[in-house]
């Protein structure tokens, strides 16, 4: 096969069935139906799965014309940072289409990507667009939030970037451990190169995945990397990220210390002025998460208990990035 014109990156991480699905879709791709120019797929493991290797190898017979389709398993590094540097480093073609395994990339999604890229050869990257399929009712708190990805600036469920820029910043940077921020800070560091287009014609979809009760708690640990994504870019996290800290989260935080204080002391009525006020700061909290989500018994549940809970993890996992990373950060 020639020298592809595109490599499409797809790391993954023991969701075999998910992969196999994207998979399928970029074989779908109308791509392969104009022009001569070929494709390769990378498959990168991150989990070490041999369900997943043995599942690639079985998608080898509908691999479609000018495609190849490679699976790598890299001997170092974890998490989707170190996975996606080591698929863009083993790729062969001048440009890199970047997906997850989780994604259902749409059958004009490669063509759209590579056309818009060719149109403009001053962007040194590019991101498509992501859609999440509308929830049959009113959505739970973990579906709003994956929403949140259709109005995402840059995420690399759907990124085309040239290999010359990733080898300019020396790819992602690979203290990123968990999908989170390791993308705006690509793009952050893109920026200084040249424009970072939108193409809104290169679509892939994301489903909502199921979650076990309490995601929002664990994904609290997130906040950790903003610190670090802080520590780089500090004024385009204020601008483009979070223009503000969270206040509310800190003084939640304060008064209760100071609540348990007061209640060591045997101040009485002052510890009950105090409780109340921070369990009206948590009940206000709780309301905004359930505006307009549903209102089912367990959810309700979930978003009351879960609020309590998360001022404190958020902080915690703020001010210790703060601290793994050396930067002043809240």
């Amino acid at each position: 096969m020639t020298t592809p014109c595109v490599s499409v990156v797809i790391p993954t991480y023991r969701r075999p069935v998910l992969l196999a699905r994207c998979l399928r879709a970029v074989f779908g791709q109308r791509f392969f139906r104009t022009g001569m120019e070929s494709v390769e797929a990378i498959v990168v493991d991150d989990g070490r799965d041999d369900a997943t290797r043995d599942m690639v190898a079985a998608l080898q017979r509908e691999v479609p014309e000018r495609m190849v389709l490679r699976y790598l398993r890299p001997e170092t590094g974890r998490g989707p940072a170190a996975a996606r540097n080591a698929g863009w480093r083993a790729a062969q073609a001048p440009l890199v289409a970047f997906t997850d395994d989780d994604t259902i990339p749409e059958p004009g999604w490669l063509s759209a990507g590579v056309a818009a890229m060719a149109a403009a050869p001053s962007w040194n990257a590019a991101a498509g667009a992501v859609r999440v399929p509308p929830s049959a009712t009113p959505p739970t708190d973990h579906e709003r939030m994956t929403h949140g990805l259709e109005t995402a600036e840059f995420v690399t469920a759907n990124a085309f970037v040239r290999t010359r820029a990733l080898r300019a910043v020396q790819g992602f940077d690979e203290r990123f451990l968990r999908a989170w921020r390791e993308d705006a800070d690509l793009q952050f560091r893109l920026l200084p190169l040249g424009p970072v287009g939108r193409v809104n014609d290169a679509v892939v979809i994301h489903p909502v995945r199921e979650e076990r009760w309490g995601v929002c708690l664990r994904q609290q640990r997130n906040t950790f990397f903003d610190a670090l994504l802080y520590k780089k870019h500090p004024t385009l996290y204020r601008e483009r990220i979070r223009p503000v800290p969270p206040w509310d989260y800190y003084v939640i935080v304060l008064l209760t210390l100071a609540l348990l204080w007061l209640l060591a002391a045997r101040e009485w009525a002052v510890a009950c002025a105090f409780g109340a006020v921070v369990l009206a700061l948590i009940l206000r909290f709780a309301l905004r998460r359930l505006h307009g989500t549903a209102r089912t018994a367990s959810h309700v549940a979930e978003m009351l208990l879960t609020s309590a809970l998360i001022p404190f993890l958020s902080v915690y996992w703020r001010l210790r990035g703060a601290w793994r990373f050396k930067v002043v950060f809240l």
